[in-house]
């Protein structure tokens, strides 16, 4: 593993071993399917029909990572990290353990390093070969953390793309870029908003968003979150 001080560099060198996954990406209501979710369709279809497959079953764990994980095991984690500095050392040294010890482990997050974002410090994910992802803690991959326009211009103009999700940061923030691969996957710690120290852990959890722990985004305020939402649904 190698991490390199200036924008751009990776946190984290491939290794010859990594896996190439198939995730099913968002599909738009109407929209025709493409080739691979045809296909997945058919082996769905095949599998279920040979009763190899139980579709209640296939629904329930599309469920649990779209609906019951998504982010909210990985929002758990940063507010328990913020109300718990003897938690936050543990997961910093040792994310696999302590996200063991709250029942997060599992496929696609066996090994998992979280690093954290400091005054000075910004981090942000990717992975520059598919789409290694936590599941285990942030659920599903976005569309666009898979898309290949991402995973190339992350690490060649880190600063821009956080720019196109509304995200400047200033010019004397380091901005460290690290690659997940199939071995070891990555997890930011937000920093937490000022003026939010005396909230329960449930009520900073609700603030914690999936992009944020990706490192594309902030974690905000209540007040300025709601005012970024307004925002955001006016485009």
């Amino acid at each position: 593993m190698s991490e390199h001080d200036h924008d751009g560099g990776h946190g984290h060198e491939h290794e010859d071993g990594h896996g190439h996954g198939i995730d099913d990406p968002d599909h738009v209501h109407n929209a025709p399917l493409t080739d691979v979710q045809l296909r997945v369709k058919a082996l769905e279809s095949l599998l279920t029909e040979k009763g190899l497959v139980d579709p209640a079953a296939l629904d329930a764990l599309v469920d649990t990572y779209e609906t019951k994980v998504g982010p909210r095991n990985g929002a758990l984690v940063v507010a328990k990290a913020w109300t718990d500095p003897v938690f936050k050392q543990r997961l910093l040294a040792d994310a696999t353990e302590a996200l063991a010890d709250l029942g997060m482990l599992g496929r696609q997050g066996e090994h998992m390093v979280v690093v954290e974002n400091t005054e000075s410090v910004h981090n942000v994910v990717v992975c520059t070969l598919c789409s290694c992802y936590p599941w285990p803690v942030l659920g599903l991959p976005p569309v666009w953390y898979k898309s290949a326009p991402y995973r190339s211009r992350v690490v060649i103009d880190p600063r821009g793309v956080l720019r196109d999700f509304a995200l400047e940061l200033p010019d004397d923030v380091e901005l460290r870029v690290w690659d997940s691969t199939a071995e070891l996957r990555y997890l930011v710690l937000p920093r937490q908003p000022a003026g939010t120290e005396g909230m329960t852990e449930e009520a900073l959890a609700a603030l914690v968003t999936r992009d944020a722990m990706i490192g594309t985004a902030i974690v905000r305020a209540p007040e300025a979150a709601e005012a970024a939402e307004a925002a955001e649904a006016a485009r």
